[in-house]
């Protein structure tokens, strides 16, 4: 069974900084690409940011210069670091990942989901 397993998330003051972690695990031949989302209440789920394996990255407008997303291959790990919060940041975020899980068989997995609230 895959799983992806958030950590990282907490309560910060504006200007401060987090860093969130997600590895995938279970039964994966290839971690393809991988990406943070978030949702803040009454809003719909936006990409924050992603990266591909060969470390391509793409960025939300309202994070460049910021946030700094990173993978590690051999860990199955994406990270986000999270610079510069702002209240307006404050969602829970998701890790999710496109998964080889079988010879031409990709699927799309989701963490539980991380709780970042950064106060004013």
């Amino acid at each position: 069974q895959v799983q992806l397993v958030e950590s990282g998330g907490g309560l910060v003051q504006a200007g401060g900084s987090l860093r969130l972690s997600c590895a995938a695990s279970g039964s994966i031949l290839r971690v393809d690409v991988m990406g943070w989302y978030r949702q803040a209440p009454g809003k719909q789920r936006e990409l924050v940011a992603s990266i591909t394996r060969g470390g391509s990255t793409n960025y939300a407008e309202s994070v460049k210069g910021r946030f700094a997303i990173s993978r590690d291959n051999a860990k199955n790990t994406v990270y986000l670091q999270m610079n510069s919060l702002k209240p307006e940041d404050t969602a829970v975020y998701y890790c999710n990942a496109d998964l080889l899980v079988q010879f031409f068989k990709n699927e799309d997995h989701w963490g539980q989901g991380t709780q970042v609230t950064v106060a004013s």
